[in-house]
């Protein structure tokens, strides 16, 4: 069995099934940060990574975003016009 680590988790947690999928708490956290906006070098900032390492594990994860970033590009005209078949 793996070892506790130490002040994270009493040992009741620690038997649950918490304690044996802790790290999917800290996926599901970040995933959630990217998701909500907020920009990954702040995101590997907070995490102790590299923006590389961050966007290897969850770029795949990210969802939700592409209307917000549209609108965002639209608003300040950088959207270039695309022709349309007639």
């Amino acid at each position: 069995m793996a070892q506790r680590p130490r002040g994270a988790l009493t040992e009741t947690e620690f038997a649950s099934p918490l304690g044996r999928r802790v790290y999917d708490l800290r996926h599901t956290c970040l995933t959630n940060w990217l998701n909500d906006g907020i920009p990954p070098a702040q995101v590997a900032e907070w995490v102790g990574n590299s923006v590389p390492v961050l966007l290897a594990t969850y770029a795949r994860c990210i969802s939700g975003q592409l209307t917000d970033l549209k609108l965002r590009i639209l608003a300040r005209g950088d959207l270039p016009e695309v022709a349309t078949a007639e």
